[in-house]
């Protein structure tokens, strides 16, 4: 039996957590929460409460790593409100206690935002040039990882995340001069998010980056209007005096190279 150590049991990592157990893995997670580690040992996750901070550390994380081949870090940047982060010193801190671990391959879950909005059409040999503050640290801290020797690292840059329980209508619907109503959306569902992580630890494809979005585009205008429709939310409305902005991401190189088939493209 495989143990795999997902620091994040969060919104992705927890399903995915779920699918590697039934899937015969033994599971190592992490939570800043102490009221989810009952939860996670019902369920057959071996639970660390662990915390990092762009300055320290706090719980046992030599336990959580050890006897851990793969690590999947899925802890987004925290650069929202007041309680902003370093996220590039956070990933720093971590290194060490992987390197002296006894994981040698690492799965790091980034974002498409690395990618700026040029109206472009981007693949992996695009050059990120991110000019959000979160694309920026991401795009550093993908760097810091893929450039350590002791671990092969693989990154995957998903699009907009959605699920059954997680949609942006639900933030956008009603609102009022929204921008980029032509620009193309970028969005995955969960499950495939989770797909072809799967993919990549059973083909064994490490050192490589993957955009994964799927390959469904329409303009934001279209795409979200009839999904307030659909949902029977109030329809949100674009500003069209300024040109629309954005960039579509393409998932060929996931499609061919991991021979993954889209599970929901038309979200």
């Amino acid at each position: 039996m495989k143990q795999i150590s997902i620091l994040g049991c969060g919104w992705l990592g927890l399903p995915l957590a779920k699918v590697l157990l039934e899937q015969g893995f033994s599971v190592n997670g992490s939570t800043t929460s102490i009221n989810k580690i009952s939860e996670f040992e019902n369920l057959g996750i071996h639970a660390f409460l662990i915390s990092l901070s762009a300055h320290q550390t706090e719980g046992d994380i030599f336990a959580f790593l050890e006897n851990s081949e793969i690590l999947i870090i899925d802890i987004p940047p925290k650069l929202r409100g007041a309680e902003k982060e370093n996220f590039v010193n956070k990933i720093a801190i971590l290194i060490p206690f992987i390197e002296e671990s006894s994981v040698k391959k690492v799965l790091f879950v980034s974002s498409t935002s690395v990618y700026n909005d040029d109206n472009s059409i981007v693949t992996e040999e695009t050059k990120p040039q991110p000019d959000t503050e979160s694309g920026k640290q991401l795009l550093e801290a993908e760097t810091l990882l893929q450039s350590n020797k002791n671990v092969q690292t693989t990154v995957v840059r998903f699009g907009g995340l959605i699920g059954e329980d997680r949609h942006p209508i639900k933030f956008l619907a009603g609102r009022n001069n929204l921008e980029n109503p032509d620009g193309p959306i970028n969005l995955i569902h969960q499950k495939d998010c989770i797909g072809i992580i799967l993919r990549i630890i059973e083909k064994d494809y490490w050192n490589e980056t993957f955009n994964a979005v799927a390959p469904f585009h329409p303009t934001r205008e279209e795409y979200y209007t009839q999904k307030a429709v659909e949902l029977n939310l109030a329809l949100p409305e674009f500003n069209h005096d300024k040109s629309s902005v954005g960039k579509t991401i393409l998932s060929e190189k996931v499609e061919k190279v991991l021979d993954y088939n889209f599970m929901i493209t038309n979200l």
